[in-house]
């Protein structure tokens, strides 16, 4: 009943979960250069906008231009519009400035003269005489429900404003591909999950079909899914491209927990015959057990949280939350749910029916043999694999260590993509579009420098703004053009720019609020926008750091006026930021998972040894990973970044749980090579059959239509093979060596102490 009322609570948390795909998912708020950017820009200059493009024959026709007067005036009604701009109001201005008439001509003959004698003026909007552009602005900082509404309201206009059927239209531009994008990962994530769930189906049929009620934990570890999904909300992480990957994750690594305890439950049923006592001792044993296992797991995602990228922050708190939610589902409701299983099965008529016709139960028994030759054979087969690497231990050790370092080598060299286009489904219909308008009207990225002024009526300023606008679009060829209050002052006065603060006031007051919104604010502030087209995707954002770099060298050499301030910002801009997060970022976070995770190991068992042999295997396979990532060409996302954690979480579990078994048989008297031959016959295909459920969770990963997803899921799959490769190969020669050279070293001191006590006996006899 409890854990139904906490079903209830965390489907009112789920509701809470917002989904992000902005550039807060990847640079801190605390950040400065983001606080630069959220203060300075989006919040006060920056606007965003639903772009309505039409294609046809011949874009300058009366008819067409009435139909987009029509969509004109039923979008500015929409709340949430600051403005729009199209070719036909442009033309109704041009009019009204030549016959003193404000509205549209009536022949096509009127409308191309008007449009081809005012190429400045119509040159964006109509690139050619096949495209129009038609731009729907809202302020930068709109909410997404506020997008959202206004792309409906845009979309419905459209379909109102009867355009002729020989042209096409297409509604696109940012704020449409990131609604498109949180849909596509919304609808993704009930297909991930689905996916994972029939994988884990398939795997518990296979390797866990000796037991009762076989298909029990897939239940249980999804219920704690539904836990997690509640503390999500009610803790306010977002659901983003890289959070939304962890869900399959967490079934992968939660089912685990579900399998250790119903299958020990399952071994002191039917060992004692006594339920009571079967689940107090299922709980006293398997429940510290598994209660280590998570914590070393938790300390190798816990290095996730020292990330400056928001999305892999949250990522790691939503795989801490989760396991946690998936042990605690295991060891209440798993067990208890058996428990009630087993008490109805032995209540039941048809059971008490079944024992009276086939007491022995042959059937039963064969099954049992069946699953006993099965782990025999896997028992073997490990066990002549134990015995292979510990006569070669040198050569295998040595070969794991050479590809260890050359995989760190050409890790090096892997490439970084933050390019967000490049991690959703490539044929997804809002980014097919938004490549389209960019290919016709050319990129939109822009560097824009906000200068802090005394005055904005400076004539000094407007001047050097002038001057030094020109110099960079002349002397950089990756900026396009420049656009600041500048042009409107030109515009609005013949060409030039005023001498004095008084006549420039004069020709502000002539300018409408709207445009000069664009470029000021207050009496403080301007803004001076460059154009760099598209360099997010051509001169990525290595490119864009160098090119900021050469915008402050030349302010240096081409200072402003005394009194004025200049800071460089743009959402190009702060995607510096991640390249520091995935580059020297990932590493620290690697570093610390390994110190974090040695650290515990060496609490719990305050024995160097066993801190330090589990920790080297997957240091072995994080190197392997990264010469798997330079093979396979897979770039660093946000989300690819985070495999050195995920690595010690997961993979330390592994040889966590042989190590054990090694000691365990120690402590029987056997010899150490016989003891790890011992430890891999008897609890291989234990291990085997949890690092099957692990790989077939992430699988589900495969299947995402997104790009980076699929491509973490192919890595992160790669890595658990690679470290129960490690486990089975690495680890045993590894253990044996350092455990004989410890027990050597004790057994010389120990005769050393000997001997010098004899000595000491002797001196004092004589």
């Amino acid at each position: 009943m409890i854990a139904f009322l906490f079903i209830i609570i965390s489907t009112q948390g789920a509701q809470l979960i917002e989904m992000e795909s902005g550039t807060e998912t990847f640079v801190g708020k605390d950040s400065p250069l983001y606080q630069d950017y959220d203060h300075l820009y989006q919040s006060i200059f920056q606007t965003q906008s639903i772009v309505v493009m039409v294609e046809g024959n011949d874009v300058r026709s009366a008819d067409l231009m009435k139909a987009v007067d029509r969509l004109e005036h039923q979008i500015g009604a929409t709340d949430g519009v600051i403005e729009t701009t199209s070719p036909a109001s442009l033309i109704k201005m041009v009019n009204y400035q030549m016959t003193g008439r404000n509205e549209l001509p009536e022949t096509d003959e009127e409308i191309k003269a008007i449009i081809d004698g005012n190429p400045e003026i119509f040159g964006q909007i109509i690139p050619d005489n096949t495209h129009m552009l038609i731009s729907v602005v809202m302020a930068g900082s709109a909410s997404e429900r506020t997008q959202e509404d206004i792309l409906t309201a845009t979309e419905d206009a459209v379909s109102f404003s009867d355009f002729p059927p020989s042209y096409n239209i297409i509604v696109t531009g940012d704020p449409a591909f990131s609604i498109s994008m949180n849909y596509e990962m919304n609808s993704s994530m009930g297909v991930l999950l689905g996916l994972s769930a029939i994988f884990m189906l398939i795997v518990l049929l296979i390797v866990f079909k000796h037991v009762r009620w076989c298909l029990l934990p897939l239940p249980v570890v999804l219920l704690g899914i539904v836990y997690t999904f509640g503390a999500m909300g009610y803790i306010g992480i977002s659901m983003s491209m890289v959070t939304m990957s962890a869900f399959p994750i967490l079934i992968g690594v939660g089912i685990d927990y579900a399998i250790q305890f119903h299958n020990r439950l399952e071994e002191e049923i039917m060992d004692k015959g006594n339920k009571t006592r079967a689940v107090i001792e299922t709980i006293k044993h398997t429940g510290p057990a598994v209660l280590i296992a998570l914590a070393m797991t938790a300390l190798g995602f816990f290095s996730l949280f020292t990330s400056s990228v928001p999305m892999i922050q949250d990522f790691g708190k939503l795989l801490f939350i989760g396991i946690i939610m998936c042990y605690f589902a295991s060891i209440f409701v798993g067990v208890v749910t058996l428990s009630i299983f087993d008490s109805y099965s032995n209540r039941s008529p048809l059971t008490k029916l079944i024992k009276k016709i086939k007491p022995s139960s042959p059937e039963k028994k064969k099954k049992s043999e069946e699953k006993g030759e099965s782990d025999r054979l896997i028992g073997r087969i490990l066990q002549k694999t134990t015995n292979l690497t510990i006569k070669y231990d040198v050569i295998v050790l040595g070969i794991a260590c050479i590809l260890c370092f050359g995989g760190l080598y050409l890790d090096q060299s892997v490439p970084i993509q933050t390019d967000v286009q490049t991690f959703v489904p490539q044929d997804m219909p809002a980014l097919v579009d938004l490549k389209h308008m960019g290919a016709v009207m050319g990129g939109t990225d822009e560097l824009n420098l906000i200068i802090k002024v005394e005055d904005n009526a400076n004539p000094d300023v407007l001047k050097w703004m002038d001057r030094f606008s020109k110099h960079e679009v002349a002397s950089n060829k990756h900026i396009y053009s420049a656009s600041s209050i500048v042009d409107l002052v030109k515009e609005y006065n013949e060409g030039v720019i005023p001498d004095t603060s008084q006549e420039i006031e004069d020709v502000y007051s002539e300018i409408p609020e709207y445009q000069k919104d664009r470029y000021m604010y207050g009496k403080n502030m301007l803004l001076l926008n460059f154009n760099i087209g598209n360099a997010v995707a051509d001169i990525k954002v290595t490119g864009i750091q160098e090119l900021t770099d050469i915008v402050e060298q030349d302010i240096q050499w081409m200072p402003a006026p005394p009194g004025a301030d200049v800071t460089i910002t743009g959402n190009s801009v702060v995607f510096t930021e991640v390249i520091t997060a995935l580059t020297s970022g990932r590493v620290a976070m690697t570093f610390l998972g390994l110190v974090l995770v040695l650290i515990g190991l060496l609490v719990v068992y305050r024995d160097w040894v066993k801190a330090l042999v589990p920790v080297i295997p997957m240091v072995i396979v994080i190197g392997w990973s990264g010469g798997v990532m330079s093979y396979l060409n897979i770039e660093y996302t946000p989300l690819t970044a985070t495999l050195g954690a995920l690595i010690l979480g997961v993979g330390s579990e592994y040889a966590i749980l042989m190590m054990e078994r090694y000691f365990e048989e120690k402590e029987k008297g056997l010899h150490p090579m016989e003891a790890i031959r011992m430890a891999s016959s008897k609890i291989g295909s234990a291990i085997v059959a949890s690092g099957a459920t692990t790989v077939f969770g992430f699988m589900a990963l495969l299947a995402s239509p997104f790009p980076m997803i699929s491509d973490f899921g192919m890595v992160t799959v790669i890595d658990i093979v690679l470290a129960l490769l490690a486990t089975f190969v690495v680890f045993p020669p590894l253990m044996v060596l350092l455990d004989t050279w410890r027990d050597k070293r004790k057994g010389d001191k120990a005769a050393e102490k000997q001997i010098e006590t004899k000595k000491q006996i002797q001196g004092a006899e004589i």
